[in-house]
């Protein structure tokens, strides 16, 4: 099972970026373990500076913007 975090202040574009994770992963049947991260020591933690960061098993995958879709899919299938 894979862990996915989301990390950010819960804005609009974190929140877009989680469902589409989610989404994506029940459209592939893949198991994933999806967490939102809105502490900002935790955040900080990853040493990135603009937010929606997206963190697949302990690795930055992307960080500030919407993730395109195909990149999503790729996320939950790796």
């Amino acid at each position: 099972m894979k862990n996915i975090k989301v990390l950010g202040s819960g804005c609009r574009n974190c929140e877009i970026t989680a469902n589409a994770i989610a989404q994506a992963a029940k459209e592939a049947g893949a198991e994933i373990e999806l967490e939102k991260v809105t502490d900002i020591a935790e955040i900080m933690s990853f040493s990135v500076m603009s937010t929606p960061v997206v963190v697949l098993d302990g690795t930055v995958v992307h960080v500030g913007s919407i993730s395109a879709p195909d990149q999503v899919r790729a996320w939950v299938r790796e």
